[in-house]
């Protein structure tokens, strides 16, 4: 650690600290040996839904994989070694793969010291390829269902650092992959000095932009993304390991085969870059090539996206993508208000559709709110999404893409935020082509959904019919135990694939038959932190003074004394709704199987600490002018829910704190601004000066200049003098999340310590929004503890 700061009554005792080094300190013995305890596999079905990829995954990087050399460019992090992402979370060292009907596994030799990515399974379900992430290169291999070993692709050296570099072509015996260049010289030399200053100019015309992080910088910066984001497309036939080179080498924002395999749709990424933007922003070309690389249709050439408004979308073709189930047809969506959701007109989107050769687009349909999206399912039917950001709204619509004489029809219409009121989503299935189109049997499709309930979720799977449009229920899981739908095992849904855990019990794979209550396990995985199933949890739901219905789940420690008054934490994370109905519906479930990772609150159990977990505290109104009351709402919330804790008889009022991550850092901190609730709060890379994210925030659409007394009111720095509990504020120094620049805990921590105020301010090296390196983990693990024992359970 290289920074910690402090001041405040406790200084004296810490003189001799802030004099010396700071290293990484470790959280009790306890706490490790939950951190550190092996998790269960990760899964990956196939397609087919036959086999099962049992994944190890490595738990947490260490340090110097997060301090190695990386370029921050154009919105990425790219490794300058191997031409790959910087410091991966997920990294996978072995595998194996299992048989779903019988559980025989096979193990598969995987390279010394593998560092695998996710598996991608081939559409019929018998291959799969996955990268290995070497320290100088990202390699390809191959592997089967049937075999024991991989089989790497020799001369093929991935390129990984914009889209994913390894799919599928159009079947099962063909991948399209994304490769350095074999030509490629040495990287670029940073200029010895610099030949002159770096400009930027805009000439009266409005480009609101958030708050991006890694931006292009500088000439040398355009030459680094030039240089590591050119890739070359290859096919690489999957029996004979032949590698052929498609096209000619850019940068490819895209790169999608048609269903046919004749042909592919790529977005160029061009010039001229910007230093506000990230690279999905800059000026694109997209296009149909031949399998050769040969350009045969232009859809669109566009220029830099730099004045998109905020909430809005840019204007000519967008989405551009391949309809599943054609040979090769496109579809895209064109915005009809100029891309401006302030506009008023009576259709804000029209999709477009051409059929190869793409001589003739056509119109299918318009949408009188903003297009989300297009399910596609058998004979043409698709299901158009589209969205009111005035009422928060979805409205789902069922369409024939080759039948533009039926009447469209209105198959759902809701609050996003209805929890209670939602029908589910589509189970789709992956066809011979490798695309994806709704799982029909008959006149039949399937929908899962979590089943939320006053009580709780209980996830369930339906059956739709499409004339009728009726569903019946054919599972739902129970009040005790917590399953969720996994996969159809037939076509028919009366076989498929759960995850069933409870509050004692891992999450397991199960076959399930419809109308049977008993469970066939496919894997056995068990519990490695048993000293966790004597916590308890329970949902408890409660009113704001306002009339809206709360709840949050109290987490009881391991041997909790019934009666006893204990220091509590409340964690939590602010949301905006419309309405009070949908702003006090029930969210989660008790009878998850408690599992605690990375810096997660929740170790504060192993202290003897209660939780007030997911405390909700709704922020409610008009989506434009929801934040004139945020402060009230925030304060009131969170008094709720400490007094429901004291009623209770579980929480000692004196000894309460708040924390929170992102939004929750930054309502920790103006709970402290606000109210005399807490004794202390531990604020984790948080945004505290609004005038820092100056075109909108959360769900704030208004700039600071159009809602400036909002923004100051709602700002913890405005309000640093009125801080007087103690604050600790930890934050990554490459913190990359919009909005979240490091320097907003740094002007926090001298504005409370100007006034006077006790805080602590810690900078976890290298890394990023949220933690991953096993040293940082560790570290705030520590501090956090100390400092609520200091101020909460140890405090006179």
């Amino acid at each position: 650690m290289r920074r910690i700061l402090f001041l405040g009554a406790a200084a004296a005792a810490l003189t001799a600290l802030l004099s010396a080094e700071v290293t990484y300190q470790k959280p009790p013995m306890e706490i490790l040996d939950v951190l550190h305890a092996p998790a269960s596999p990760s899964t990956f079905i196939s397609p087919n839904k036959t086999h099962i990829l049992l994944m190890d995954r490595r738990l947490y990087p260490g340090i110097d994989e997060l301090a190695a050399p990386v370029h921050r460019i154009a919105g990425l992090r790219i490794n300058p070694a191997n031409n790959g992402p910087h410091a991966p979370s997920i990294i996978y060292t072995g595998l194996s793969v299992m048989e779903i009907e019988t559980g025989k596994q096979i193990r598969i030799t995987v390279p010394p010291g593998a560092r695998l990515g996710a598996p991608e399974w081939s559409p019929d379900g018998k291959r799969f390829a996955i990268a290995n992430i070497t320290a100088s290169s990202i390699d390809l291999y191959t592997g089967s269902i049937s075999s024991a070993l991989l089989r790497r692709v020799p001369g093929v050296r991935l390129n990984d650092t914009i889209g994913d570099p390894i799919a599928w072509w159009s079947g099962s015996s063909e991948l399209l992959v994304r490769l350095v260049p074999a030509a490629r010289g040495p990287a670029p030399k940073p200029p010895a000095a610099p030949s002159g200053p770096n400009v930027q100019e805009s000439t009266a015309r409005s480009g609101p932009v958030r708050t991006y992080q890694d931006m292009l910088a500088s000439p040398y910066d355009e030459k680094l993304f030039d240089y590591y984001c050119t890739a070359q497309l290859a096919s690489v036939h999957v029996a004979t390991l032949k590698v052929t080179p498609v096209g000619k080498p850019a940068i490819f924002a895209a790169a999608e085969p048609a269903p046919d395999g004749k042909h592919l749709l790529v977005g160029l990424v061009q010039r001229p870059y910007s230093y506000v933007h990230a690279y999905p922003s800059f000026p694109r070309e997209t296009a149909v090539w031949d399998r050769t690389g040969k350009s045969i249709y232009t859809v669109q050439k566009r220029g830099l996206l730099d004045a998109v408004p905020i909430e809005g979308v840019a204007t000519g073709p967008r989405n551009i993508s391949w309809r599943p189930n054609e040979p090769a047809t496109l579809l895209w969506w064109e915005a009809l208000d100029n891309g401006d959701p302030k506009n008023k007109v009576p259709n804000r989107d029209k999709l477009i559709m051409a059929k190869a050769p793409f001589a003739a687009p056509v119109e299918v349909t318009r949408t009188v709110h903003r297009a989300m999206g297009v399910l596609h399912g058998d004979g043409g039917l698709a299901l158009i999404n589209d969205y009111d950001r005035n009422r928060r709204w979805l409205t789902v619509t069922r369409i024939f893409l080759d039948d533009r004489t039926a009447e469209p029809k209105q198959i759902w219409s809701r609050s996003m935020q209805d929890r209670y009121r939602n029908p589910g989503q589509p189970i789709f299935k992956r066809l011979p082509t490798g695309a994806s189109i709704i799982h029909q049997s008959g006149d039949s499709i399937f929908l899962r959904g979590e089943g939320a309930t006053p009580k709780g979720d209980r996830p369930f799977l339906d059956r739709m019919n499409l004339r009728t449009w009726q569903t019946e229920r054919i599972f739902q899981a129970g009040e005790t135990g917590y399953e969720t739908v996994v996969g159809l095992l037939s076509d028919d849904g009366a076989r498929f694939l759960t995850s069933y855990e409870d509050p004692r019990t891992p999450p397991n794979l199960m076959v399930r038959v419809a109308g049977v209550d008993a469970r066939k396990p496919i894997t056995n995985f068990t519990d490695t932190t048993p000293q966790l199933r004597q916590i308890k949890q329970q949902l408890v739901t409660y009113k704001r003074a306002d009339g809206v219905q709360l709840s949050f789940t109290l987490f009881l420690p391991p041997g909790y004394k019934e009666g006893t008054r204990l220091p509590t934490i409340l964690y939590a994370y602010p949301l905006e709704y419309n309405d009070p109905d949908t702003a006090g519906q029930i969210g989660g479930s008790t009878q998850r199987f408690v599992q605690m990772r990375g810096a997660s609150h929740l170790f504060l159990l192993l202290n003897g600490y209660a939780i007030l977990n997911n405390a909700t505290i709704p922020i409610v109104g008009d989506p434009e002018t929801v934040n004139n009351t945020y402060i009230e709402q925030l304060v009131d919330g969170a008094k709720a829910a400490i007094d429901k804790a004291v009623e209770m008889g579980v929480t000692d009022r004196n000894r309460v704190g708040v924390t929170g991550h992102s939004y929750g850092g930054f309502m920790t901190a103006n709970l402290l601004a606000h109210s005399d609730l807490f004794r202390t709060g531990v604020a984790r890379s948080g945004a505290y000066n609004r005038t820092l994210t100056p075109f909108g925030f959360q769900s704030e659409r208004r700039t600071f200049w159009q809602a400036r007394d909002v923004y100051m009111k709602m700002s913890p720095f405005t309000w640093a003098d009125k801080i007087n509990e103690p604050i600790l504020l930890i934050h990554g120094e490459a913190d990359n999340n919009p909005g979240t620049f490091p320097v907003q805990s740094d002007r926090l921590y001298q504005a409370v310590r100007g006034n006077g105020g006790t805080v602590r301010l810690v900078f976890l090296p290298h890394e990023s929004h949220g933690y991953a390196a096993e040293e940082s983990l560790e570290h705030v693990l520590w501090e956090t503890q100390s400092w609520f024992d200091r101020y909460i359970k140890n405090a006179k």
